[in-house]
């Protein structure tokens, strides 16, 4: 069965610093390029940032340039998202997904993470 879980979500203020995971299971990780996704409560879903199969690549949303790093670890099934810097546009339910190398349009997606930057 697969499965994608995130955690590390939470309430933090702005300025401060949040890692959240994403471990999956149940597909061959390493043949997959990993990605998060944010969506804020009545807004359309957006990408954050995506790492290839290997991790040689990375691309990143404009709003998050230069604040968060994406990295995985093959060997843990597991992908980490590194925000810094944190906004309060940044309040959002962070979800993790899954897409096979080769560009297959079946997607895996997690259940979602609530990140919350505010005084």
């Amino acid at each position: 069965q697969v499965q994608i879980v995130e955690s590390g979500g939470g309430s933090v203020q702005p300025g401060g610093s949040l890692t959240l995971s994403c471990v999956a299971s149940g597909f061959i990780f390493s043949s997959y390029f990993m990605s998060w996704h944010r969506q804020a409560l009545g807004k359309e879903r957006e990408l954050v940032a995506e790492i290839s199969a290997n991790g040689d690549w990375t691309n990143y949303g404009d709003a998050v340039k230069g604040r968060f790093t994406i990295s995985r670890v093959n060997t843990e099934n597991t992908v980490y998202l590194r925000m810094n810097t944190l906004k309060p546009e940044d309040t959002a339910v962070y979800y993790c997904k899954g897409r096979h190398w080769t560009g297959s349009l079946v997607d895996y997606w997690g259940q979602g993470t609530q990140v919350t930057v505010a005084s």
